[in-house]
């Protein structure tokens, strides 16, 4: 049974998800209880340790900054009718572009023109990087979920040959570039706040934050504000009746995975040029893929992709301190726990919606039923 038929679209996109997450943490805290920890404890651990303190919730929103970035690719994808799984590659080029630019430039350049190339480039490298499976989906029929998981692999073959041949400073034993000059480096939310006369405890958390939510700004009204985006879900929602309409659906297919790869390049500003300041190994560790679930989770809205980054972002940063804290908890529970959240956002939403929209229409007729008998004066015994 399809959600989007049987419940209203407020229910969809709010009560369905806060419905599949408290299921999720249900389940997991039954099996908490199972391996004989306090399920309340570890709660409680996680949340503080994730919203509690300043430092906290700096933490768990530079987690979050990454995941808006992937799960924004996603969803742009998706509203398309394409499933983008290689925001995990697209990120490692975006970070690659966002370090180039950054070890030829930033030695002569100031910041105020650093940054925004790092970020131009970074965008162009993830988006270039995309085009190559949209153009083998919509020219030669090369399904797309296909050829992105094998550039998730390409991607990261050629950052460790770049990084192993050419870009390690001769004699060094780490995989990783030398450091960028200041100018390269995005400042931090502390020094930002610092400029204001703010105290707020170092993190690394950076500016890249302001960027991703503009990025999520942008993607709401591109797809629901402008012409482009109008073609481009028609076509995800019916190739067929949009290329009838004059809508070219192979366009749209290169558009829509152009603005994906852009947007998971965007990564690198976060990782590479807000916290590391240098190119190095592993710096997406699997952000592409937590993306995935992200848009799933926050029903492909910028919005919902917003609030979804932030609870997979406490759920890092308080599973961490999970793990440290509670005696015998280790972080292999902490992503079991974000295992049932995937899949009861993702497979199991349409075993939930149903039962839902039920329950959901039969509250709503009792309270039109109470509405109108309270209007017309009468009462039940």
């Amino acid at each position: 049974m399809n959600a989007e038929q049987t419940l209203p679209r407020w229910a969809d996109l709010v009560l369905l998800p806060i419905v599949c997450l408290l299921v999720a943490l249900l389940v997991a805290a039954g099996v908490v209880a199972l391996v004989g920890q306090n399920p309340a404890e570890v709660i409680a651990v996680l949340v503080h340790g994730a919203f509690g303190t300043a430092r906290g919730f700096s933490y768990t929103l530079y987690y979050a900054t990454t995941f808006v970035f992937t799960g924004l690719a996603v969803a742009v994808a998706f509203h398309g009718g394409l499933f983008n799984i290689g925001g995990e590659g697209q990120a490692v080029l975006g970070g690659l572009g966002t370090g180039l630019v950054a070890l030829w430039f930033s030695a002569f350049l100031p910041a105020w023109i650093m940054l925004p190339l790092m970020l131009l480039s970074g965008a162009l490298f993830g988006m270039a990087w995309a085009a190559v499976p949209a153009y083998l989906q919509a020219y030669r029929g090369s399904h797309v979920v296909i050829t992105t998981i094998m550039f998730n692999f390409i991607a990261s073959t050629l950052l460790v040959y770049l990084l192993v041949n050419h870009l390690r400073p001769p004699g060094g034993m780490s995989v990783e570039s030398i450091a960028f000059s200041e100018s390269a480096k995005l400042p931090g939310m502390h020094v930002f706040f610092s400029w204001f006369g703010i105290e707020w405890p170092a993190s690394p958390l950076n500016l890249s934050v302001l960027i991703a939510a503009l990025a999520a700004w942008g993607v709401y009204l591109f797809l629901w504000r402008t012409r482009a985006g109008y073609h481009l879900r028609a076509v995800g929602s019916s190739p067929g009746a949009a290329e009838y309409a004059g809508i070219q659906p192979r366009r749209q297919i290169m558009i829509a995975m152009a603005v994906s790869g852009a947007l998971a390049g965007l990564v690198g500003m976060n990782e590479i040029a807000g916290v590391h300041g240098k190119l190095l190994l592993e710096f997406v560790s699997g952000a592409g893929f937590t993306g995935i679930a992200v848009a799933l989770m926050g029903r492909n809205h910028p919005v919902g992709i917003v609030l979804a980054s932030i609870l997979f972002g406490a759920l890092f940063q308080g599973g961490a301190e999970v793990a440290f804290e509670v005696r015998g908890f280790s972080r292999d529970m902490v992503v079991m726990l974000q295992g049932f959240i995937v899949l009861f956002s993702g497979a199991m939403v349409y075993v939930i919606a149903p039962g839902l929209a039920w329950g959901l229409s039969r509250v709503l007729r009792l309270l039109g039923t109470h509405k109108s008998d309270t209007s017309t004066g009468v009462r039940h015994g």
